[in-house]
């Protein structure tokens, strides 16, 4: 009997709270769910609140009334959908809500790996209560208003650079086609010139929102010094992420842009090895250019990652690619240390490829030299750092529990 008593106690004894929110529009589907010590999770209540202002007390009322045993602790996971989670999640981040933002194809991927096939908002809250149960999530925090006006203003300029490209194209196919509208033409030549009369507004607006806070115009100076770079592609890095807050090392920063190699092999099977693109486009956007810019000005470290990577596979655009995470990642080192890029600097740790090409120096120096290279001093260490480079393997992290800023 006492046995019993004593498996119903463990079966009762809950260690976790978590509510799921699936965000749309006008509507915040909920679900409060426990889990137990036997890792069984069971929903506790469901409801169904407005996606406004008036709405959020109510939901907040329904969450305390559903958190029974307070001294269990209690989270909050909803999925980044668009912008339309920003202002609840604003106000339970104000509640002191430990509150989760997870990406849309992480959460779709979770409810595939349970075996649901159906999928509606219920089931969707369902989902996310289960898996904030079952998993610790990276919690939430607010973006910076001075980088999320800044976000506003560098995405603005990237939409009308867009859109001027497209009346560009039409403009190019009206006037060498068959036949000319002359009233096609010339409207399309007044949105071209009204376009380009914003997008110098956007720019001038962009360095102004810069300067004004002098901490962070000091910081872009600070990378600017590095030929190719300008202030627009700085703003827009700063922009998708949030000033660099979240990251604790480049690796992470990296992934999150996309820029992080995956594999593709198994068994006798080799894949490709690509960057795997699963990130912050805006970034690798904004990063295209300034790779020209930095190895045409012949920039130190660019110009020899680019003769390094071009010797080694012979494709210009690939070496293209590993200068602009390079770049990307020593803008972040900038950033961080508060120093301005200097030409000649030799850094005494690297990261990224570098690591890989110092990681794997020991397995070579064990392995039995040629005679030749026992006797050559100095040469031998060159000749090992060769060998090195290639067969280096680029193994970066694939850790995206970040902050959706992109979405």
């Amino acid at each position: 009997m006492s046995l019993c008593i004593y498996f119903i106690k463990i079966y009762c004894s809950m260690l976790k709270y978590c509510v799921g929110i699936d965000v749309s529009k006008n509507d915040l589907q909920c679900c409060i769910s426990v889990i137990d010590q036997l890792q069984k999770v069971t929903v506790k209540s469901s409801a169904k609140f407005a996606n406004t202002k008036s709405g959020f007390p109510l939901l907040h009322q329904w969450i305390t009334n559903g958190h029974k045993q307070k001294e269990v602790p209690l989270v909050v996971v909803m999925e980044a959908t668009g912008i339309y989670y920003e202002q609840i999640a604003r106000y339970l981040f104000k509640q002191h809500y430990a509150l989760s933002v997870v990406l849309p194809n992480k959460a779709k991927k979770y409810l595939q790996s349970t075996g649901l096939k159906s999928r509606n908002d219920h089931i969707a809250a369902q989902g996310l209560a289960r898996m904030g149960a079952e998993q610790c999530l990276e919690l939430w925090q607010p973006m910076n208003s001075y980088f999320y006006e800044l976000r506003e203003l560098t995405r603005q300029h990237q939409s009308l650079q867009e859109l001027k490209t497209t009346l560009n194209n039409q403009l190019h196919a009206s006037q060498l086609g068959m036949y000319q509208s002359n009233l096609v033409v010339q409207q399309l030549k007044a949105l071209i010139t009204a376009v380009n009369k914003q997008i110098h507004e956007l720019a001038a607006a962009i360095k102004k929102h810069i300067d004004d806070n002098e901490e962070v115009k000091h910081k872009v100076d600070n990378s600017c010094k590095i030929k190719g770079l300008g202030v627009l592609t700085v703003a827009v890095i700063l922009a998708e992420t949030n000033g660099f807050a979240l990251f604790e090392n480049s690796r992470q920063l990296v992934s999150y842009a996309g820029y992080d190699v995956v594999e593709n092999q198994s068994g006798n099977h080799k894949g490709k090895t690509k960057i795997s693109k699963k990130g912050n486009s805006h970034i690798r956007r904004a990063m295209h250019m300034p790779a020209f810019g930095v190895v045409s000005h012949e920039q130190h470290p660019f110009i020899d990652v680019f003769n390094r990577t071009f010797k080694r596979h012979g494709q210009k655009m690939k070496s293209y690619v590993a200068v602009q995470k390079k770049l990307l990642v020593i803008i972040y080192a900038l950033w961080k240390s508060n120093s301005a890029y200097e030409l000649n600097h030799q850094p005494k740790k690297h990261t990224g490829e570098k690591e890989q090409v110092l990681s794997s120096l020991p397995g070579l120096a064990q392995a039995d030299p040629p005679p030749a290279a026992v006797r050559g001093g100095h040469k031998n260490s060159a000749n090992l750092q060769e060998q090195a480079a290639l067969h280096k393997v680029n193994i970066l992290s694939n850790d995206r529990s970040l902050l959706p800023l992109c979405q």
